[in-house]
């Protein structure tokens, strides 16, 4: 196992009713803004429940944030923060809401060009403390201190993380996903499984606690995933969606071992030109991903097969044939399509793809820093 050093300061409000409990954990007397994407947290009552909750305080509101939240917008929310002197922030959403108002809290404060915080990795030395109350399990935003803005202008899709961002706290109520559409519940479990892998399925570490968190995880995505779609109240299904969902990104599987990211580097730049759902781009580029790293993979792959997939017999090349089969089986299965023709993409989108990569400094990437342009290039031929 590698060294590592763990702190995790979120506090987890979990279950039905939640909501009600945001006066006591807002600070007394601040100034609040809550942050939103579209009408679908109007349209169910979350809103209002929240600002019930909130009567007493000062509040505003800052709506519209989009899917892959943008610059443009994000900056709009942070001109109107200073205006009203905000010194707390909600986020009520999913994690793109969550990620946008993680860059809202460290742009307020800031005293350069906010942009960069991402383009250049400025360093952040106050951030404004915010709360989430959580509507999609997917990103794992609510419990880390990671983020992705876009700037549209640019096409430019950039992450930054940083301690002082992290969720003072996190409200997490099952019952608010149950109106959730099948496309964002079958997008959250991909991203929630994408994330796993990306710190499972790397090399051994002989951390034996990670490894079968990881892959109790995966398998309570793999069971209660499908159900999830099928049966959307059932509250048993959808807290073991949401929990898992949060801890496959909140730092504990990933404490101590090798990580990739490869994926979800290509991933971004799909988005960036092609406008595609975070998820959909990590179905692409997963199986084909693990299909040209296998050699490097090896182990963990072998492992994966056997504990997560129940592969036992044949060559260990057909093994992980058959996992990989499997796992872009279990996407297509939610409705999410693996290859980049089922979005109409086809060759051509190849050399800008790379260009983007080449352009933002991802040419070494993964658990070696070994993963280049070359296979890059291999991953999206093999996606097609």
């Amino acid at each position: 196992m590698l060294n590592f050093t763990f702190q995790n300061p979120t506090r987890i409000l979990f279950g039905q009713g939640r909501i009600a409990d945001l006066k006591d954990e807002v600070p007394t007397g601040a100034r609040v803004l809550i942050t939103y994407g579209g009408g679908s947290v109007v349209a169910t009552g979350t809103l209002d429940e929240v600002r019930a909750a909130l009567t007493g305080f000062t509040v505003h509101e800052f709506g519209g944030i989009e899917p892959n939240p943008t610059y443009e917008t994000l900056m709009q929310a942070v001109e109107l923060a200073r205006a009203e002197k905000i010194d707390f922030l909600l986020a009520v959403g999913g994690g793109s809401v969550i990620d946008g108002t993680k860059f809202i809290a460290a742009a307020i404060p800031f005293a350069g060009e906010p942009w960069d915080i991402l383009a250049r990795q400025a360093p952040i030395t106050s951030a404004v403390p915010f709360g989430t109350v959580l509507t999609l399990p997917a990103t794992g935003s609510e419990m880390n201190c990671g983020a992705v803005v876009t700037r549209r202008a640019t096409h430019d899709k950039l992450v930054f993380m940083n301690p002082l961002v992290f969720p003072r706290f996190s409200v997490l109520d099952p019952t608010k996903t149950y109106t959730l559409p099948p496309r964002q519940v079958a997008n959250g479990v991909v991203d929630a499984f994408v994330h796993i892998t990306e710190q499972y399925l790397t090399y051994p570490a002989d951390a034996k606690v990670q490894d079968r968190f990881a892959e109790g995880l995966l398998l309570t995505l793999i069971e209660d995933g499908p159900d999830a779609i099928n049966e959307p109240i059932d509250y048993a299904v959808r807290a073991n969606l949401m929990w898992t969902a949060t801890l496959a990104l909140n730092g504990l599987i990933g404490a101590g071992v090798p990580q990739d990211w490869a994926t979800h580097m290509l991933g971004h730049e799909l988005t960036a030109l092609h406008g595609l759902d975070h998820a959909q781009t990590l179905a692409i580029v997963l199986p084909a991903m693990l299909d040209v790293r296998r050699v490097e993979k090896h182990a963990k792959l072998l492992q994966y097969a056997r504990r997560v997939w129940g592969l036992h017999d044949g060559t260990e090349d057909a093994r992980i044939d058959l996992a990989i089969a499997e796992t872009r089986t279990f996407f297509e299965s939610l409705g999410v399509p693996t290859r980049l023709a089922a979005y109409g993409i086809g060759a051509e989108a190849i050399p800008p793809l790379l260009a983007q990569l080449d352009r933002h400094g991802l040419t070494a990437l993964g658990e070696h820093q070994s993963f280049g342009l070359a296979g890059a290039r291999q991953v999206f031929e093999l996606a097609l």
